[in-house]
C-alpha cells in the first residue's frame, strides 16, 4: 500500500515577530516569499493601488503603513525600493473600481502584481484574505500587514505611490484636498462634492459620490474656476 507524504504542518505564532512568516516559509524550501497589500480600497476618489514585494533584506522599523508617520513610512518606502529583491505596482483607475466593483478590482489588482514580479517565487502572503488563481501556494493572512514583513512592505510601497497620486490630482482638481484626505470620505470631501459635484477622478459607483448633486462631472476647467 502507498502511503502519500504530507509534510509537516508549520504553526506560526501570531507573537513570533514581523518575519516569522517568512523564516518559517523559508524553512520549508518555499522561498523567495512575496507579500500583497493595496491602498485605497475605502476611499472614494482616486485609484486603488496594489503593491507585491519580496523583500531582499530584513528592514528594522517595518510596520503597517497606516499606523506610521507620512516621513516614517516615507524613509521606509526608500529602503524597500532601494533592497527589495523583487516589487511590482499596480494601478487601477476609478472607471476600472466603477466597471469591475472593488472588491474584483482588488483581486485582480493582487494577481497582476504577483504576476509582474521579476523572480521565481516560492509562497504568497496577502492581507486579509486569500487571492485564487495565483501561480504559486499562497496564504491570506488576517492583518497581515502587522505581522508579516513583506506585506508590510507591500503596505508602505502601495500606500505612498497613491498619497503621491493623489497630491499630484490634488494641483488638477484643488477644491477638493485630495492632498489632505486623499480621497477619503472625509466632512471636508463630502462637502466639497456637495459643492462642486464629482470630477473625473471619483468613483461614482460608490454611495458617496452617487448622492453628492446631481451626480454631472465636472470638467477640469469647471473645478479649477472654483478655487479663489
Amino acid at each position: 500500500m502507498t502511503v502519500a507524504f504530507r509534510p509537516t504542518p508549520s504553526v506560526v505564532r501570531r507573537d513570533s515577530g514581523l518575519y516569522g512568516y517568512e523564516r518559517a516559509l523559508a524553512r520549508r524550501g518555499l522561498g523567495p516569499v512575496a507579500g500583497v497589500d493595496e491602498a485605497g480600497r475605502g476611499a472614494c476618489a482616486g485609484p486603488l493601488v496594489v503593491a507585491a514585494v519580496v523583500l531582499g533584506r530584513r528592514i528594522e522599523g517595518m510596520n503597517d503603513s497606516k499606523v506610521l508617520t507620512a516621513s516614517r513610512r516615507e524613509a521606509l518606502y526608500e529602503r524597500v525600493m532601494a533592497t527589495a529583491k523583487a516589487f511590482s505596482v499596480v494601478v487601477i483607475p476609478p472607471k476600472e473600481i466603477d466597471i469591475r466593483g472593488l472588491h474584483r478590482s482588488n483581486i485582480e489588482g493582487m494577481r497582476r502584481a504577483v504576476a509582474q514580479l521579476s523572480c521565481d517565487l516560492g509562497y504568497v502572503l496577502t492581507d486579509g484574505f486569500p487571492v485564487p488563481g495565483l501561480p504559486v501556494p499562497s496564504l491570506g493572512v488576517w492583518k497581515g500587514d502587522q505581522v508579516a514583513a513583506c506585506v508590510a512592505a507591500a503596505s508602505i510601497v502601495a500606500k505612498v505611490t497613491r498619497d503621491r497620486m493623489m497630491t499630484a490630482l490634488h494641483e488638477r482638481h484643488p477644491v477638493y484636498g485630495f492632498a489632505v484626505h486623499k480621497g477619503y470620505g472625509t466632512v471636508d470631501h463630502r462637502r466639497a462634492l456637495e459643492m462642486y459635484g464629482p470630477c473625473p477622478d471619483h468613483r461614482f459607483s460608490f454611495a458617496t459620490v452617487a448622492r453628492s448633486g446631481s451626480g454631472e462631472v465636472m470638467g477640469e476647467n469647471e473645478v479649477g474656476a472654483g478655487v479663489a
